[in-house]
């Protein structure tokens, strides 16, 4: 259970969320965990899957006081409201920023920042824990071009050339990733991105993280309101959830990037845990799979200290914390929206 926000996370599993008086109270085995005063909440998530009291559901619809269910995995299930919301303004507010490309750059130039700050971030450690396995001088050419793309990101008025500062970083970022796997060289060797399908063993993995990020993404866009398909830097298309690709460009490699490294030099996974279709395609066995998915949701329970609150809190809740953020800069509440700069 942490509240964050003014919004209540209840993540422990086999919970039940109950009212008493004013009060919300998180129940499991009918011991109670926590008790907290509806009166300075704003939203409810929980990925419990117990549910909720009526008395409590309708107190908070009374309140309008949202409660989103989420599966365990981090899916988004359900989301009870009341009669009138103030996400419909926020909505409004969302669709004429995408409809206007200056405010729209504005925003979407944040997340590029912060993706880049976070690979930098990353290739800075590896050369600093690595020096004698990485070659160094090339690791230290591509970081200072990022932080060149950074400020040229800071100065783009225009999303056409946003998106070709960003597809350049990229370029110059995965040239390196080969040199990040530091194990199971023969096995998980990387030659650029490839997808639909993926045809190695590291697109695999990554496919199906930067998947799974999207996901948690889309759900957490959907717990304040906000359209998951309307976005300020992706273009809108049938069926693309646009803004919550938008949102996890800043996390892409420092969530997903780092934790597929991991995976491989670990050894948590191996060359057996994958096979080859006819097709060429490449993907997890079920027991590749079952591993990796494990590995994911541990991951997601790691705790971190959030460089804009200052506050600890489990990896699993970034998406959500960066939802909130950026809902918060929609209303006013904040002069810009911080993206998530990982130190």
């Amino acid at each position: 259970m942490r509240k964050l926000l003014n919004t209540l996370f209840v993540t422990t599993p086999d919970t039940y969320l109950a009212l008493d008086g004013e009060n919300i109270v998180i129940l499991k085995d009918d011991a109670k965990l926590g008790r907290v005063p509806l009166h300075n909440l704003e939203s409810v998530v929980t990925t419990g899957y117990l549910g909720a009291s009526p008395a409590l559901m309708r107190k908070c619809a009374e309140k309008n006081i949202c409660i989103t269910f989420l599966t365990r995995t981090g899916k988004f299930g359900s989301r009870i409201s009341g009669g009138t919301s103030g996400n419909v303004t926020l909505r409004k507010k969302q669709y004429r920023i995408s409809d206007n490309e200056a405010e729209s750059v504005a925003i979407a130039r944040h997340f590029i920042i912060g993706k880049l700050y976070n690979q930098r971030w990353m290739l800075e450690r590896l050369t600093r824990d690595n020096p004698l396995r990485v070659d160094v001088d090339q690791f230290k050419q591509i970081f200072s071009e990022l932080k060149k793309y950074i400020e040229e990101v800071r100065q783009v008025e225009d999303l056409e050339t946003l998106r070709g500062f960003e597809g350049q970083a990229a370029n110059r970022y995965f040239l390196l990733f080969d040199q990040m796997i530091l194990q199971q060289k023969k096995e998980f060797g990387f030659y650029g991105r490839n997808r639909r399908p993926p045809l190695d063993n590291v697109n695999a993995m990554l496919s199906l993280a930067y998947t799974l990020l999207a996901h948690e993404c889309t759900a957490a866009l959907e717990t304040v309101g906000l359209d998951p398909y309307v976005g300020f830097m992706h273009q809108d298309r049938p069926g693309r959830a646009s803004l919550a690709l938008d949102l996890m460009e800043e996390l892409r490699g420092i969530y997903v990037d780092r934790f597929v490294l991991t995976l491989i030099n670990k050894k948590i996974v191996t060359a057996k845990d994958f096979v080859k279709k006819e097709s060429g395609a490449v993907i997890l066995t079920d027991d590749g799979r079952r591993k990796f998915f494990q590995n994911w949701q541990e991951k997601k329970q790691e705790q971190i200290q959030h460089p804009f609150l200052g506050e600890k809190i489990n990896w699993g809740l970034v998406p959500y914390v960066q939802v909130l953020l950026l809902s918060r800069f929609l209303r006013d509440d904040l002069d810009g929206y911080p993206p998530f700069l990982w130190k």
